[in-house]
């Protein structure tokens, strides 16, 4: 499948089968944390980058092959930020005209300070916007902005579409060490909730490769005091663990490439999710994406990550 991938083991809504609305990497942030590598260009046009109607067939595709049970949650969750689609309004609402399945947005809440951007997210169940920074300068380091995207509108986008919106809104900070750990970056985080109002805090690490080489995530302690400091609605979201289906795809380079290109998987977890193939079958299927160029060995934190080629992934150490 182009667009529709998984089911997907996912940190807070079970197994989550993922729809891609945009080209990888179609972003308007370049995070330093990034798990699918640097953005190039920085872009901010909105636009149907793929058909819709080939993408909700995908979409009702997978959901006809699955059992009720299999799938939790139906997640717009792209190759950069799926809102820059111009038409995710319809899809959302044309999903949930297909399914009962809650429907998901992850985002990083750049746009919403537009008001048609928060219409089109209003009928989504849960929304998980991003907020890593508590000013304009560390907002700047961290998430690398297209220069239309000030902190100011990230801030009163989040603001104004709480006030819309009823279903779940789940702000998610990525701790970074070093960065937005500290004591001063937290309490100014804190500052801003109070003014958004989330129905939780989800506190994430970078567990898969970031970027840019010398992202650390925190250590124990900054966990701790981002748990103080950021208040009863947070909490500290473990690491992904569970099954990648991927029974959609019976070529099994394509189904590795369909995971990878939105999730960069560690090697042992790779061939643990490739394990109803033969053995001799993923270890052709891996020598063939690596010696064809469709997939690349990228090492952070002294692991191998399979990822998508065309994800850039700098080797040399760069602030």
């Amino acid at each position: 499948m182009n667009y529709v991938f998984g089911p997907v083991p996912s940190r807070r809504l079970g197994q989550s089968l993922g729809v891609d609305t945009i080209p990888l990497k179609t972003c308007n942030w370049n995070c330093v944390y990034c798990q699918l590598g640097r953005t190039r260009p920085v872009t901010n046009e909105r636009k149907a980058y793929f058909p819709v109607e080939d993408i909700l067939a995908e979409v009702r595709q997978a959901l006809e092959s699955h059992q009720p049970g299999e799938i939790d949650w139906v997640t717009f969750v792209g190759s950069g930020e799926p809102t820059l689609h111009s038409g995710i309004g319809y899809l959302i609402r044309e999903v949930k005209a297909l399914t009962d399945l809650p429907v998901a947005v992850i985002t990083n809440g750049s746009l919403l300070y537009l008001p048609e951007v928060r219409e089109e997210l209003r009928t989504a169940d849960a929304v998980m916007p991003t907020l890593d920074a508590g000013n304009a300068a560390l907002y700047r380091k961290i998430n690398r902005p297209h220069p239309d995207i000030t902190f100011e509108r990230l801030v009163d986008g989040l603001v104004a579409f709480r006030e819309v919106y009823r279903g779940h809104l789940w702000v998610e900070v990525m701790l970074v060490r070093g960065l937005n750990d500290t004591e001063p970056a937290l309490r100014e985080i804190a500052a801003l909730l109070k003014r958004i109002h989330p129905d939780e805090v989800h506190v994430l690490m970078p567990t898969r490769p970031p970027v840019e080489p010398w992202v650390q995530p925190p250590d124990e302690e900054g966990l701790l005091r981002a748990r103080a400091i950021l208040g009863d609605a947070a909490r500290v979201v473990p690491p992904i663990s569970g099954t990648f289906d991927l029974r959609g795809d019976e070529d099994i380079v394509e189904a590795v490439l369909g995971i990878i290109t939105r999730h960069p998987m560690r090697h042992e977890e790779l061939v643990r999710t490739l394990r109803h193939w033969a053995p001799e079958q993923v270890t052709a299927a891996l020598e063939e994406l690596q010696e064809s160029g469709k997939a690349q060995v990228v090492e952070r934190y002294g692991v191998r990550f399979w990822s998508a080629s065309p994800a850039f992934f700098p080797e040399e150490v760069s602030t």
